[in-house]
């Protein structure tokens, strides 16, 4: 009980004095380099919105559920049935995104999406 005591007061303890160095070392003048445009052109006070296409946004959420549920499966052994039940869902839900061509990227639906 008393290690455990220990190490909450010292997190806290060096949560506090990083707090206090950011807060402390806080540099509000802005530098002339540092706020001039990127390589890419971006202007970083000014765009705050570029239009892109959801064809991008759709690939990065099926990426995000799929790895997410596989990082679920790994370390559970298949011999439960709930288990085989997680997969059977995963594997429908794969089989859904490519018959409705969320994972086609040569078929062009959308005519704002210049990729």
């Amino acid at each position: 009980m008393k290690f455990i005591m220990m190490t909450m007061l010292l997190a806290l303890l060096i949560g506090m004095i990083f707090s206090a160095g950011v807060i402390l070392n806080n540099k509000s003048n802005l530098d002339k380099e540092k706020s001039s445009p990127f390589e890419c052109g971006f202007d970083p006070r000014f765009i705050s919105r570029l239009p892109f296409c959801m064809k991008f946004f759709l690939v990065a959420v099926i990426f995000l559920v799929f790895e997410f549920e596989v990082a679920l499966i790994i370390p559970m052994p298949l011999k439960f049935m709930s288990i085989q039940i997680f997969l059977l869902i995963l594997v429908a839900g794969l089989f859904y995104e490519w018959f409705y061509g969320g994972l086609d990227w040569m078929k062009q639906k959308n005519k704002k999406c210049n990729f």
